[in-house]
C-alpha cells in the first residue's frame, strides 16, 4: 500500500513597518547574512571568486569590466551591500526595497538603463516543506546580478553549463543568463507539481481500500499548495509575456526566442495546476462520498438487525407480563387469561416461534437484496 508524505507549505512572516518612507530598506526578521559570488566570463574564458567584502566587489568589477558579470547573492540580511548596489549602478530606491521585501509577485520593471524582474522559486527542501523565496534579477548590458532569500542550490545547473561554456550561455550575453536562471526555475516548478501529483496518485489508491477524514486532509493540504503554486505560476507567465513583447535593447534576439519556448512551460504548468487541482476536489468529494456510503451500510446493517429483533421484543415483552393463571382471592381459574404462558412446552413453541419469524425476515430481505454489500 502506497505511503503519504506530508508535504507542507513553509510560512514566513513578514511584519511590516507602518508609516516607513518609501525607498528604505526594511530586512525582515530572520534574514540571512549574504554570501557574494562573482563570476565573470565571454566566449573564452570563465572565472569565478566568493566575495567577503564590499570594497572586494568593488575592485572585482573594475578588474573585470570589459567581461561579463554574473553576481550571484544568496542571503539579502545586509543592509550596506544593498545600499552600495544601489549607489553603484544608480539603481531606483523603490527597487531595492523590492528586493528586500521578499513578498514580490512575478513581475517586470523596465527602466532606462537596466531591466528588474522578480520570480518566484518554490521546491522542495529536506524537511519535506515547500520553500517560497523570492528571486530578484538586474539586468545590465553586461551584468546581471542576481538576489535570493537563502543558500539554496538551485540555480547550480545553471553555474555549471556557465563553467562549461558550452551552447548559448556565454555567447548571448547576460539577458540568456537570465533567461537560463528563469527557467531553471520553472523547471523546479515542474518538479514540485509532479510531487504532489505522485502524492495525488497514492491518496487515490488508499481512498480506494477505505476512505477516511486523514486523507481528505492531506487533499485539502495539496490543494492549497497547488493554489500557492498557481500565485506565482500566473504572473510569471504574464512576466516572461512582458519580455517578449519588451522593446528594450538589453534582451538579445536570441533571447526572446528562448524565452517564447520558456512561456509555453507556464502555460504547461497552469494547465497541470488546474488539472490537479480540480483531481484535489474530485478525490475530497470521493472522500465524503465513501464515507457517507460506509455509514449508510453501517446503518444498513443496523436497521436490519433491529428490524429482526422488534417483532422478537415485542413477542418476549407480551410473554413477559407474568399474569396470574388462578385469581388470588377466589381460586377461580382465568381460562382466558394467557393460558399458553403455563403451557407445558410454552418456553420451547414461544423460542422455535421467535426463530421461524427470524429465519422468515432473512429471506425476505435477501430477496429484496438489502443483505448485498454492492
Amino acid at each position: 500500500m502506497a505511503k503519504i508524505r506530508r508535504i507542507r507549505l513553509k510560512q514566513r512572516k513578514y511584519i511590516p513597518i507602518p508609516g516607513i518612507s518609501p525607498g528604505s530598506i526594511q530586512l525582515y526578521e530572520g534574514a540571512l547574512k549574504p554570501k557574494i559570488c562573482f563570476y565573470s566570463y565571454n566566449t573564452e574564458e570563465f572565472y569565478s571568486e566568493d566575495v567577503n567584502t564590499i570594497k572586494d566587489l568593488d575592485s572585482l568589477l573594475e578588474k573585470y569590466a570589459n567581461y561579463h558579470i554574473w553576481i550571484e547573492i544568496k542571503g539579502i540580511g545586509d543592509a550596506d551591500l544593498l545600499t552600495f548596489i544601489e549607489n553603484k549602478f544608480a539603481i531606483n530606491k523603490l527597487l531595492i526595497e523590492d528586493i528586500a521585501d521578499c513578498r514580490q509577485r512575478p513581475k517586470l520593471d523596465e527602466y532606462d538603463d537596466y531591466l528588474f524582474a522578480v520570480s518566484r522559486m518554490l521546491y522542495v527542501d529536506k524537511h519535506q516543506e515547500i520553500e517560497n523565496e523570492q528571486v530578484s534579477l538586474i539586468l545590465f548590458p553586461k551584468l546581471l546580478i542576481s538576489f535570493q532569500e537563502t543558500y539554496s542550490e538551485n540555480t547550480l545547473p545553471v553555474l555549471n553549463r556557465l563553467r562549461g561554456g558550452k551552447g548559448n550561455i556565454r555567447k548571448s550575453g547576460s539577458s540568456y543568463l537570465m533567461y537560463a536562471i528563469t527557467d531553471i526555475i520553472l523547471d523546479n516548478y515542474f518538479n514540485l507539481i509532479y510531487k504532489l501529483g505522485d502524492e495525488l496518485e497514492n491518496i487515490e489508491q488508499l481512498l480506494y481500500h477505505r476512505a477516511n477524514k486523514t486523507l481528505m486532509f492531506q487533499t485539502q493540504n495539496i490543494k492549497r499548495e497547488m493554489i500557492s503554486i498557481r500565485r506565482a505560476a500566473w504572473p510569471e507567465r504574464d512576466k516572461i509575456n512582458d519580455l517578449i513583447r519588451s522593446e528594450s535593447k538589453l534582451i538579445s534576439k536570441t533571447t526572446r526566442t528562448y524565452l517564447k519556448d520558456t512561456y509555453d512551460h507556464t502555460m504547461q504548468i497552469i494547465d497541470l495546476i488546474e488539472n490537479y487541482k480540480d483531481l484535489t476536489t474530485s478525490l475530497i468529494d470521493m472522500n465524503l462520498t465513501l464515507i457517507s456510503q460506509r455509514m449508510n451500510e453501517i446503518m444498513k446493517v443496523l436497521t436490519i438487525i433491529s428490524s429482526i429483533f422488534i417483532p422478537l421484543t415485542f413477542i418476549a415483552g407480551v410473554y413477559g407480563m407474568n399474569f396470574a393463571a388462578h385469581d388470588p382471592i377466589t381460586g377461580k381459574v382465568l381460562e382466558n387469561n394467557m393460558p399458553e404462558l403455563y403451557h407445558e412446552n410454552g418456553y420451547l413453541f414461544t423460542v422455535l416461534g421467535m426463530f421461524i419469524i427470524a429465519i422468515g425476515q432473512m429471506i425476505y430481505f435477501w430477496r429484496k437484496g438489502w443483505l448485498n454489500k454492492n
